[in-house]
């Protein structure tokens, strides 16, 4: 007979059914994003090329090493919470968040450095792409650090365990579709040409 921490972890998929779709209709929003990204850049080659050589690729590759390393922190918090740590889980999202931070403040840098620049959404087709695909997902990565923090302090007043962790999971969730849609924001916005 299995015991409810087996019964839980297998679970799957992890975490709140809800959870899953809310990250497919966001996968959705962001893949009709995506196309129209891509289906104006084909008629406008010439100009996104031009423009997409303005942005900071350092600065992004920062950013994607960032949320990379914050969705490994975020899977050492579910495998502490497994094992009934909710100190490491605690540990393990707080640095997570860290790094959600470090992805605001460098991209809170690129905004200011392009609104300096006196850039808008109406300067040209590729900023207006650029800033309104970078900007919904850094709203995304605010969310998404709100979910964290939530779980964070959850864990930190013991309502998780080995038992009873869905809360853990489902915030899991949320944050790597989070970092999925950067890993494919970031080459085809800064790299694809």
């Amino acid at each position: 007979m299995q015991t409810d921490a087996v019964v839980e972890s297998g679970k799957y998929p992890p975490g709140d059914l809800a959870i899953w779709v809310f990250i497919l209709a966001e996968l959705g929003a962001f893949a009709a994003f995506f196309g129209s990204y891509a289906f104006t850049r084909m008629k406008n080659v010439e100009l996104f090329n031009h423009y997409q050589m303005t942005l900071d690729k350092d600065a992004a590759l920062i950013n994607t090493f960032a949320l990379i390393t914050s969705s490994y922190f975020v899977v050492r918090a579910v495998a502490a919470i497994r094992d009934s740590d909710s100190r490491g889980c605690v540990r393990w999202l707080v640095a997570a968040l860290v790094m959600g931070a470090i992805f605001l403040v460098v991209k809170s840098q690129e905004y200011a450095h392009h609104i300096g620049e006196g850039i808008t959404l109406s300067t040209n087709t590729f900023y207006m792409f650029y800033l309104s695909l970078t900007f919904f997902h850094f709203m995304h990565v605010i969310m998404g650090m709100v979910i964290l923090a939530a779980v964070a302090v959850k864990a930190k007043r013991g309502c998780y365990s080995a038992e009873q962790h869905t809360g853990v999971e489902t915030g899991a969730s949320y944050w790597h579709m989070v970092d999925l849609v950067w890993l494919i924001l970031f080459p085809l916005v800064y790299v694809m040409r």
